[in-house]
């Protein structure tokens, strides 16, 4: 078993303790259930537990044991929730795992590198030193980032026509 990052903590939102999180995980349902507890990184900050989680507006937000303010959910931004996780399973990484990464179309044709990743509140960004020059940003949701192979070193990404032409 390992542990894999499944949020990472936002903001505070409200007055009561509740944070927002962005999810690196296909199953924040299951996840993320009363009383369920994470392991953090920074490791001083947890164990983190569950006591509500509900959506809003698209954003998922949880409060936790011990955490009753905004200013307690304020010292908890930018503290990543781990996971243990079985290794047979081949879709989980870090960002920074990505950095450097070569990136193809999905015709196989060569895009460029990973210079970055964003992170954004709905989601994150990948940010693409293209191979002929400039820069390209690339949201890093399914749709548009079918696969990401770390063995090989590779990103396959399936843009719509034109984002790649977008500077800025």
């Amino acid at each position: 078993m390992s542990e894999v990052m499944v949020a990472r903590i936002g903001k505070a939102h409200g007055l009561k303790g509740e944070v927002t999180v962005q999810l690196h995980t296909d199953s924040p349902k299951e996840r993320f259930i009363e009383g369920a507890s994470f392991a953090t990184e920074p490791a001083g900050r947890g164990p983190l537990t569950i006591r509500a989680a509900r959506m809003h507006n698209a954003i998922q937000l949880l409060a936790f044991d011990g955490v009753s303010d905004r200013t307690a959910a304020e010292g908890l931004r930018g503290v990543r929730l781990l996971a243990e996780t079985d290794d047979s399973e081949d879709d989980a990484w870090y960002a920074e795992d990505l950095i450097g990464m070569s990136v193809v179309d999905t015709a196989g044709a060569e895009v460029g590198r990973i210079a970055e990743v964003v992170s954004r509140p709905a989601q994150d960004l990948l940010t693409i030193t293209k191979s002929g020059g400039g820069t390209a940003y690339v949201p890093f949701v399914d749709e548009m980032v079918p696969e990401v192979d770390l063995d090989s070193g590779r990103v396959v990404i399936d843009p719509p026509p034109g984002l790649l032409d977008l500077e800025g």
